[in-house]
């Protein structure tokens, strides 16, 4: 059905909105509440006593006069119908008896069957086509004196129509030619006296015509037509021949009946002659009752209905229980009884139910689907032509009646379906369905053709609907009291109802109505609403003008808030202009009070919270105290409010946001002051100094918890959407300039007073570990290192344990930071001052390593490269040296030789050639001395005179080998040595670190010492045979440059000489002294 809201109107241009929206709210500023819509008049359900003693009176009458056997469901005892009956009317025992006997003494009715001659199949072929002409007698038989099963009955059983039935009394169907599958499809009617003694008879016939011997045979098909005609020609011409019959005692028969029966034959020569399929129904003429004289049958039906529907309902009611359909055998038995005894049709039945539940329904509570069956039964059997005029209209009234009832249903759906019944939501939806189904009807269409389309039906009560209940809601929170404040509240509870009604349209009831109507009643509420709404607020905030008091003012608070929820609630597709819209402005002049009243309750709440503190840890994992926790919730309800605010105005809202940091940061401020102050406090009552520092760590907590509740203002108050909606209006720079500025300077305080806490607690503990380290050194000789450091660590134990346990994470990181930085201070005047020692280096050594670990505390504490600062790094070399022994320098200084020679790849000063071998059987060093190329010219000839010198070191793990030297070549800057020498030496002490043959290219000088070419270093584990068991083959050539000393002096060097009482030391100083002497003579002018 097409309705006005199957296409949605061209909005109208903004002008005609706008004049549109200025006359509403005219008419708004002057809407006194609609009058109430008047009542639909429901039709009672209940009859008169006349009325109802003539129903009384047909219902006992169909039971008396019951005929057949009852269905398988029904009630079979009439006594059990009759006390039914009694109850369903209410009628007391007396008057029952009274009536009873009066209906037993009416005339009786004309009992009739109702035959209806459907159909058969299969029955015989007679004609010589094969096929047959067959018609039907029927016809009821009354038997008088005959007893059942004697051989006159049986006789009679075989006898056929015409011999046992009057002429009179015999109904005859039409003849269907040459057909064995006929169909008539014929009603008859048949009156009988007794039915305990009467019998149905129907005889089929093949009718025979007189026909020519020629034509019989240009019919003929096969062998059994040619034997046809030759029995045709025996009997007499036109005699019909019989097909069978059906025979039925009448009270072996239900009330209705229909199925398929077979057809008897009167002999035993073709026993299979098909089946006729027979409707039966005994029904009345003539019934005696006021009711049944006076009144149509449907309607008698229908009152009938109504009154054991009504009763049922009651006695579910009283039960507590909801009825949906007719479910008392007694009641279904007799309203059977009745439709079929008065032969009431399908489509009459589907009318009375109709108009019976249809009326019920407006006057009792049962479901409302219990009218879809009867809508349906209609829809499929209408016929307009069949009503009269009377039930034509009695049919158009009963449409028009539940409409009307179901749109007041509809207009009132708040209260008549309230969500707090699980059901409500299936109930209206169910009865929207009825309404729908109803309309969609060909009965409703044409019975009904003015009605309106029910989408625009249902739209209007919905919009009336909606305003009845505001301005009910109106009322019931009317104050007692007159006044600013008390009409403030009302009105707040007025909007936060009309929100909860909207949640409510949109979650549930919006889903039913546009499932089944198309119809979006969230949106119709809203617009409806938010103009009641909008006049509402408008004068009330004009009236209470711009002195606002703190009460008011948090009144118009929370009734902004509630707008705001309000006008997000609306539909975010719909383009009509509001009359909210803009409804911040009639609230302009509340917001300082509201900012004064926001930054007075922070100040109360932190000030209270502070003086509540004792400043103990609130648990083990909980490391801040009270006061921080109410002071993250004050601070959580100041960026709520703010977030709850969201001024629509950019530049309104940016310093509405200004003011919301500088108060935050103010209060920050404040509460640092206040901590302190209480720690004082209560530091000064108490006589142990480690409750002190318990506080002064629960201090420090509660200004770092702060801290991080101040670095989240920007997210809190949503910065960076501000600064979106600002960029047009402010300044480029605006933004940073101040809300940073603000929220940087708060931080730089907080963090100075977190690391001024912290620094306190590391002075603490600073002087007592600088007084283990100087124990550490002064211990007695014979303590080894990992002994005489217990104190250091027991004491870093238990303090560090301590503040870990006291302190956050982020406070106890900053503490082992300075703790840390302090230690290595220390450690690194104790290593200047002690650098002689090599027992208290080994000491600081060990200390070292494990105050590492302690810092470190597997992943706990420091992180390593927090700990691997450049000071540790430095420190941990010279402690490195300084606690190794004389041999284990000189390996050291051999090392880094070795490794300086791999790192250099220019031959500036040269280079030499070697080959180098090591056999294990023999235990032998094979050196082959290849040449030496590209030296410096050191004579004034511009030569030199070079040879090699061949040593194994460091000497302590050679010292049986001596040096060895290869032949003086004069004048040659490329000599060629091919010169080989072995040396006899385990291959233990070559696998060593550090263990290498020196190659020292020296310029032979008659007069004085020997000048120095440059040096070079072969590392022993490199010699093929040391690296593996496998004898080695051909020795590969090694090209080594000519390396010379570091010039700036070796630190390992400086500490062997400082060790005057080591000879071997000296003796190696010595050596290394004279070295790098020479080389500096000589150095090229590129050598740094």
């Amino acid at each position: 059905m097409a309705t006005h809201l199957s296409h949605p109107q061209r909005r109208p241009p903004l002008l005609r909105q706008a004049v549109k929206i200025r006359r509403r709210r005219v008419r708004d500023l002057q809407d006194p509440p609609p009058q109430a819509t008047p009542e639909v008049q429901v039709q009672s359900h209940h009859f008169s006593p006349e009325e109802r003693d003539l129903l009384y009176e047909e219902a006992l009458y169909t039971v008396l006069h019951r005929l057949g056997q009852p269905e398988p469901n029904h009630v079979k005892e009439a006594s059990e119908l009759l006390c039914y009956l009694q109850e369903a009317f209410q009628v007391q025992p007396e008057e029952h008896q009274q009536m009873l006997q009066r209906v037993r003494e009416l005339e009786k009715p004309i009992f009739c069957l109702k035959a209806t001659v459907k159909q058969a199949k299969g029955i015989l072929g007679k004609d010589v086509s094969g096929f047959s002409d067959p018609y039907c007698l029927l016809g009821i038989e009354q038997k008088v004196g005959v007893p059942e099963g004697s051989p006159v009955s049986r006789r009679r059983q075989k006898a056929v129509v015409r011999h046992t039935i009057p002429e009179e009394e015999t109904h005859r169907t039409q003849v269907k030619t040459q057909t064995l599958n006929p169909v008539w499809d014929e009603t008859f009617i048949l009156e009988f006296e007794d039915i305990t003694n009467a019998s149905f008879h129907l005889d089929m016939w093949d009718l025979d015509t007189v026909e020519s011997v020629r034509h019989k045979l240009g019919e003929l098909t096969d062998l059994h037509g040619l034997r046809r005609i030759f029995k045709e020609a025996r009997k007499d011409k036109g005699q019909d021949d019989f097909l069978g019959n059906v025979m039925l005692r009448l009270q072996d028969l239900r009330c209705r009946e229909d199925q398929w029966f077979p057809l008897e034959p009167c002999t035993e020569t073709y026993p299979d002659r098909g089946q006729c399929h027979l409707q039966f129904q005994f029904i009345h003429k003539r019934r005696a009752t006021v009711a049944s004289r006076s009144q149509p049958s449907y309607t008698v039906h229908f009152h009938l209905l109504q009154q054991l529907v009504s009763h049922e309902v009651t006695q579910h009611q009283a039960g507590g229980t909801s009825w949906g359909r007719i479910a008392e055998s007694q009641a279904v038995t007799i309203l059977f009884l009745h439709a079929t005894q008065k032969d009431l049709s399908d489509f009459h039945q589907s009318m009375a139910q109709w108009l019976a539940y249809s009326r019920l329904y407006q006057s009792l509570e049962f479901p409302s689907s219990c009218l879809l069956h009867p809508i349906t039964s209609i829809e499929y059997q209408w016929i307009q032509g069949r009503l009269k005029a009377e039930q034509r209209e009695e049919l158009a009234t009963s449409f028009t009646s539940l409409l009307a009832y179901g749109l007041s249903l509809i207009r009132k759906f708040r209260s008549v379906f309230p969500l707090s019944v699980s059901d409500s939501p299936s109930r209206l939806q169910s009865l929207l369905r009825v309404l729908v189904q109803m309309c969609k009807m060909k009965a409703f269409g044409e019975l009904c053709p003015d009605s309106a389309p029910l989408p625009q039906l249902v739209s209007e009560a919905l919009r009336m609907g909606t305003v009845e209940w505001f301005h009910l809601m109106q009322q019931h929170h009317q104050p007692m009291v007159q006044g600013i404040l008390e009409a403030g509240k009302a009105l707040l509870s007025l909007v936060q109802d009309v929100m909860g009604d909207l949640y409510q349209c949109r979650r549930t009831w919006n889903k039913i109505f546009h499932n089944v109507l198309k119809i979006d009643l969230f949106t119709m509420a809203f617009l409806e609403l938010q103009w009641l709404v909008a006049k509402r607020v408008q004068d009330h905030t004009a009236a209470v003008g711009d002195l606002v008091s703190p009460d008011v003012g948090e009144s118009l608070f929370q009734l902004y808030v509630s707008l705001r929820e309000f006008c997000q609630l609306g539909p975010s597709d719909s383009h009509e202009v509001l009359a909210l819209d803009g409804f911040h402005r009639w609230f302009q002049s509340a917001i300082p009070s509201w900012l004064q009243r926001t930054y007075s309750v922070a100040l109360e709440r932190v000030q209270r919270a502070v003086q509540m503190d004792s400043l103990v840890p609130l648990g083990e994992l909980t490391k801040h105290s009270t006061s921080a926790v109410d002071l993250s919730t004050c601070f959580a309800q100041i960026s709520h409010t703010a977030r709850q605010l969201d001024w629509p105005d950019p530049e309104e809202a940016f310093m509405i946001t200004v003011k919301f940091v500088e108060d935050t940061c103010r209060l920050a401020l404040v509460y640092c002051s206040l901590i302190k102050a209480r720690a004082r406090e209560l530091s000064a009552v108490q006589k142990d100094q480690s409750q002190a520092a318990d506080m002064l760590c629960v201090v420090v907590n509660n200004v770092e918890r702060l801290r991080l509740i101040i670095d989240k203002l920007p997210t809190q108050l949503a910065w960076e959407a501000l600064e979106q909606r600002v960029g047009a209006v402010l300044e480029q720079g605006q933004l940073q300039n101040t809300l940073h500025t603000q929220l940087q300077g708060a931080l730089a305080g907080l963090g100075h007073e977190i690391r001024t806490g912290v620094r306190t607690l590391a002075e603490q503990l600073e002087v007592g570990i600088a007084t283990h380290i100087q124990k550490l050194i002064d211990a007695k000789g014979s303590i080894l290192p990992e002994d005489a450091i217990l104190p250091l660590m027991k004491f870093l134990e238990v303090k560090l344990c301590y503040m870990n346990t006291n302190l956050v994470q982020e406070n106890f990181s900053s503490l082992l930071t300075l703790l840390w930085t302090h230690t290595l201070t220390v450690l690194v005047e104790a290593a200047a001052s002690h650098r002689n020692s090599s027992l208290a280096s080994s000491r600081l050594k060990v200390a070292l390593q494990n105050l590492e670990i302690c810092f470190h505390a597997e992943g706990c504490g420091l992180p390593p490269e927090a700990l691997h600062t450049d000071t540790f790094l430095a420190l941990q070399s010279d402690l490195e040296l300084q606690a190794a022994s004389s041999r284990e320098l000189i390996q050291k200084y051999f090392r880094s030789r070795i490794q300086q020679q791999a790192e250099t790849t220019s031959e500036r000063l040269g280079a030499v050639t070697v080959k180098a071998s090591y056999r294990a059987s023999e235990q032998k060093l094979h050196v082959e001395l290849l040449s030496a190329s590209s030296l410096l010219p050191l004579d004034s000839n511009g030569s030199s005179d070079p040879f090699v010198q061949l040593t194994l070191e460091p000497r302590h793990e050679f010292p049986e080998l001596a040096p060895r030297e290869t032949q003086k070549h004069k004048k040659e800057l490329h000599p060629l040595f091919d010169e080989t020498f072995e040396f006899l030496v385990p291959a233990e002490p070559c696998q060593k670190d550090g263990a290498c043959l020196l190659l020292t290219v020296l310029d032979h000088d008659r007069l004085g010492a020997d000048d120095l070419e440059g040096e070079a270093f072969l590392p022993l584990c490199r010699v093929p045979g040391l690296t593996g068991c496998v004898e080695p083959g051909e020795a590969p050539q090694m090209r080594l440059p000519l390396t010379y000393p570091a010039p700036n002096g070796d630190p390992i060097l400086r500490l062997l000489e400082s060790r005057k009482g080591d000879r071997e030391a000296q003796a190696f100083v010595k050596l290394r002294r004279q070295r790098a002497k020479q080389a500096s003579q000589h150095a090229p002018a590129t050598e740094p």
